[in-house]
């Protein structure tokens, strides 16, 4: 087979590979452009009109809710006057 030398010159890379690829892909410069992009994606800034629209319709949506409330508890009283 191969000797000592060979087992020595087999575990070197083994340690060295994953060692020289972590310093290679983690260096701050690869890995903030690529988190500022992919944030950007997932979350673009706010726009004005957007969280307007957004306001309208969860005021809409609660006012339906407050609706519904209004209307069960009508029903509960004249069912309780009945």
């Amino acid at each position: 087979m191969g000797g000592w030398a060979l087992e020595i010159g087999k575990m070197a890379l083994y340690m060295t590979f994953p060692v020289a690829l972590f310093h290679i892909f983690n260096q701050p410069a690869y890995f903030e452009e690529w988190v500022t992009k992919t944030k950007r994606e997932l979350y673009p800034p706010e726009n004005e009109s957007h969280r307007k629209e957004l306001q309208d319709a969860i005021k809409m949506i609660r006012a339906k809710q407050e609706d519904k409330q209004m209307k069960a508890f009508e029903e509960i009283e004249n069912k309780q006057k009945l």
